[in-house]
């Protein structure tokens, strides 16, 4: 029996945009963006900031030596933002649906406090609610300071939480993560960025339940 989901952000519940992200970083004056971005996980400066190795002020400063020139909190926010694509009204809906269904809804994600400062207003929705109004836990990497596909964050989760991975499903688009999850004993679900896998989450925890 599942009581608990755990999803990830980008990818999942809001649609990434990685080309855009790119497009951005470029714009601000890093010509080697792709040196430091791939779709799943970041490099360099911008895996130390998920990681919380380094605050979004250290970051700021070290994203201008890389770039020649001061950067501002609205700067680094501008290009973080990039990645986010849409937030997809069926996928708040689904959040609603399974809270009321009484599943123990949590968030786990690689992300930072620039993507937050979106994420934890009343932006996020676009009708004043945060992440917070629509999950009972969220687990931040760089607040936790370990990132997917490490399976201390996991471990993390399930200590905090006190649940069972065997009573749990972790929806992330990161085929790596959801490997490592599936060896934790988590039930999986890995849909493809941008993709409505509202139908098939329904249909898995029907065959899960039952």
């Amino acid at each position: 029996m599942i009581k608990n989901i755990i999803f990830d952000l980008g990818g999942v519940i809001v649609t990434i945009d990685q080309a855009e992200a790119l497009r951005r970083l470029k714009e601000l004056g890093l010509d080697a963006a792709e040196d430091y971005l791939n779709p799943y996980t970041q490099n360099g400066i911008f895996g130390d900031l998920e990681e919380g190795k380094i605050s979004d002020d250290e970051f700021r400063v070290e994203l201008g030596k890389l770039v020649g020139r001061e950067m501002t909190f609205d700067d680094c926010r501008y290009f973080w933002l990039g990645y986010r694509k849409d937030l997809p009204k069926r996928n708040l809906a689904m959040l609603r649906k399974l809270r009321a269904d009484g599943y123990r809804l949590i968030l786990l994600s690689n992300t930072n406090q620039f993507m937050m400062s979106w994420g934890l207003s009343g932006d996020f929705d676009g009708n004043g609610l945060s992440l917070e109004d629509y999950f009972d836990a969220l687990y931040l990497s760089f607040r936790l300071k370990t990132m997917k596909p490490s399976p201390l964050f996991f471990e993390k989760v399930l200590e905090s939480e006190k649940i069972l991975p065997e009573e749990s499903l972790f929806v992330d688009d990161g085929k790596r993560n959801v490997e490592i999850a599936e060896s934790l004993g988590f039930h999986t679900l890995c849909p493809v960025n941008g993709s409505d896998w509202t139908g098939d989450l329904l249909a898995l925890l029907d065959k899960l339940n039952h």
